[in-house]
């Protein structure tokens, strides 16, 4: 039957891993851009209210889930289910979920590997900006590259998921989290020294209205909303598993809040450091890969020691890629262990080769098969990934979670009341039953269509 359960050596490793799942690359290439695009510091006040509302509420849920049930979200609504409810067949959205963010979030975190290797080589130093560009299309377009990369990067997080959740996850991550924050800092006094800093600063946090103008209040909300959703990772039960390892000492809303801080934290450091190198050099702060890939580097080329700065932010680059592919790994490993009875060695052996193959056509989408547009012109596969994912299996999800939380045809109120409140520290009250049976299902149902919308300009 299910072997006994590892728990967490500290509360800080659960704090942290669970940190760790939430950053990611998107609080570094896309939420300092769409806070610039949307009115700055105004849009970091949406954005936290929208956390508060939206992402702790879920986040408790999941936490909920998993430690109620001591199981991963492969078998944790079997044990918590109403007898003859069907809330377990959920089970393999979430696996299959997981499974999918992997395929293409291990490419991407290769390429973070293939730039701290690129830096510390000196491939930049002395390089005009279309030849750094050319860096970039260098890599993307080479299979070799973009697969041995993605291989390393599964290689590196099932290793340490392969020594176990205090001797591994807990012990790495946190290493790796605490040097996180501390290039973070290193890197923010650096940016904010260079000349015109103070420009790229209130661009960034100070309200700005034509931010707002121009794109509308609905747009912003939106934004506010899908970035508070998608930055805490909620909705597949990837927070669930590190429920499933924590003591019952604490209340679960309490340590969703200091996650949820963190995970903010890191999100408004990041413009910190981009802002004021991109108006210091004149540079436009795009989004997305662009930024990280061909903006960056050539900002760190035009500072004083800029391979030693540009070598630190690639470290931090590849910290914040691979704390949410191990934590992403655990639950993967968790799978077989709870459900087939797995020993750990096993699940890491079977998924690390199932994960490489799953990968590839990520990795080969750039190159090999960039033919292959599922989305439509100009797409990847990445891009069909990542809406398979962010579009629909973390709502579903995260409604799946609410509506077995409230309704008495799931685990109900009362039964997840008690749980998430067991313990010490900050408590949700009873009077947020309302709120949270009545208006949060429909906040993330508008999120859905509204990602529909936006995606397919349907309006």
């Amino acid at each position: 039957m299910h072997q006994a359960r590892e728990l967490f050596a500290t509360r800080l490793g659960f704090i942290l891993i669970s940190a760790g799942c939430a950053i990611g690359l998107g609080n570094v290439w896309r939420f300092p851009y769409i806070t610039g695009l949307y009115g700055g510091g105004l849009f970091v006040l949406i954005y936290i209210l929208f956390l508060i509302i939206l992402g702790l509420p879920i986040m408790s849920m999941e936490f909920a889930v998993g430690r109620a049930s001591k199981q991963s979200v492969a078998t944790s609504f079997d044990v918590l289910e109403p007898k003859g409810s069907k809330w377990h067949l959920f089970k393999w959205l979430a696996m299959a979920g997981n499974y999918l963010l992997m395929m293409f979030y291990t490419t991407v975190s290769g390429w973070m590997l293939a730039y701290l290797f690129f830096m510390l080589r000196g491939d930049f130093v002395g390089k005009t900006p279309a030849e750094v560009e050319g860096v970039f299309g260098g890599l993307v377009s080479s299979a070799e590259l973009c697969v041995l990369f993605m291989v390393i990067t599964c290689l590196l997080g099932f290793g340490v998921c392969s020594l176990g959740l205090r001797n591994g996850v807990e012990r790495i991550t946190k290493i790796m989290m605490s040097c996180l924050f501390l290039i973070m800092i290193a890197l923010g006094i650096r940016a904010l020294t260079l000349p015109n800093a103070l420009e790229g600063l209130s661009f960034y946090l100070l309200p700005n209205l034509d931010g707002i103008k121009e794109h509308g209040l609905g747009a912003m909300f939106y934004a506010a909303m899908g970035q508070a959703f998608f930055t805490l990772s909620i909705g597949m039960g990837s927070m669930a598993i590190f429920g499933s390892y924590i003591s019952k000492e604490r209340a679960l809303a309490g340590e969703g809040i200091n996650i949820t801080i963190l995970d903010t934290c890191v999100a408004i450091m990041a413009g910190l450091i981009i802002f004021p190198a991109c108006f210091s050099f004149g540079v436009n702060p795009g989004s997305g890969p662009s930024l990280v890939f061909i903006t960056l580097p050539n900002i760190f080329n035009a500072m004083p020691a800029g391979q030693l700065w540009g070598t630190a932010f690639y470290v931090f680059m590849v910290f914040a890629a691979l704390s949410t592919v191990i934590a992403v790994f655990e639950n993967i490993i968790s799978f077989g262990i709870d459900l087939l009875g797995w020993t750990r060695k096993k699940s890491v052996l079977i998924n690390l080769v199932a994960v490489i193959v799953l990968s590839l056509p990520c990795a080969l989408g750039f190159n090999v098969w960039s033919n292959i547009q599922p989305m439509g012109e100009g797409t990847v596969i990445l891009d069909l990934e990542d809406f398979i994912v962010s579009n629909n299996i973390l709502l579903i999800g995260a409604l799946v979670y609410v509506l077995f939380c409230v309704t008495r045809y799931g685990w109900g109120w009362d039964n997840f009341l008690k749980e998430v409140n067991t313990g010490e520290g900050f408590k949700i009250p009873q009077k947020t039953r309302f709120y949270m049976t009545y208006i949060l299902p429909v906040i993330i149902i508008v999120v859905f269509i509204f990602g529909y919308i936006d995606k397919f300009k349907l309006l």
